[in-house]
Parts: C-alpha cells; sequence; structure tokens
C-alpha cells in the first residue's frame, strides 16, 4: 500500500512540475519576442484589467490571444513608432476584442505620442520588458 502512494506522490509531483514549465515558458517565450501591427486609440476608462484609467495614462489593450485571460496585467511594454522612431513605454491595462495579433489600442496620450489623433492609426513595433 505505501509503495502505491509513494508512486502516486512521485506522479503528481512530476505531472505539476511539467505543467508548471509549460504555463511559464509561453510567458518567458513573449519577453523575448519582437510584436508589429496597427496602433489605434480609445476612450479609456475601466479596463479589463480592472483598474480605472484616465486619457492621460500611457496605457495599452492587447488581443485577445495576447491578452490571455489578463495573464499580462500591469505588465510594461516598450513600442517604437515604425515611421517617426519615436519610442515610449506603457502598461497593459484592458483588451481589445477588435484588434488583431500584434495590435495595439493605445490611450489617447500615447498614441498622441507618436501620431495626431487624426491619423487614426499607424504601424507600431513593441515587445514585453
Amino acid at each position: 500500500m505505501s509503495s502505491s502512494l509513494g508512486f502516486y506522490t512521485l506522479f503528481t509531483t512530476l505531472a505539476a512540475f511539467f505543467f508548471a514549465l509549460t504555463l511559464a515558458a509561453p510567458t518567458s517565450e513573449l519577453r523575448t519576442r519582437d510584436f508589429g501591427g496597427k496602433a489605434t486609440y480609445f476612450a479609456v476608462g475601466l479596463g479589463s484589467c480592472g483598474q480605472q484609467n484616465v486619457d492621460s495614462d500611457y496605457i495599452v489593450a492587447l488581443n485577445p490571444s495576447t491578452y490571455a485571460g489578463g495573464a499580462h496585467c500591469g505588465k510594461q511594454l516598450r513600442i517604437t513608432g515604425k515611421a517617426s522612431g519615436a519610442s515610449a513605454t506603457a502598461t497593459v491595462r484592458d483588451k481589445c476584442p477588435g484588434c488583431g495579433p500584434g495590435d495595439l489600442d493605445m490611450s489617447p496620450s500615447l498614441f498622441s505620442h507618436f501620431e495626431p489623433l487624426e491619423k487614426g492609426t499607424f504601424q507600431v513595433e513593441w515587445k514585453f520588458l
């Protein structure tokens, strides 16, 4: 009886260890990966991360797959405008259901750091810090 209990304990411990490794891998992979896509802006407020935001905050919303159920809430990004070369750091605070992979929806002040709001969209490159 005790040998089967020992085997069960060993098996569950190893299973939990490998499960934890698979959960950690995407986050570390995302931190070294460069993303690129379209930047847009939105009227901020209560974001999907549960915090109230104002237009002057440098925040972004991620597409649903990168948002990953809120796994990246509060994380910092380094964003560079492809045409202007301007860069800024922003915080993930929301989800953008209409964004595609690599796209960022920005607060108005962050968008204005790169381009005038009237432009409506521009191309960016970014990565997690």
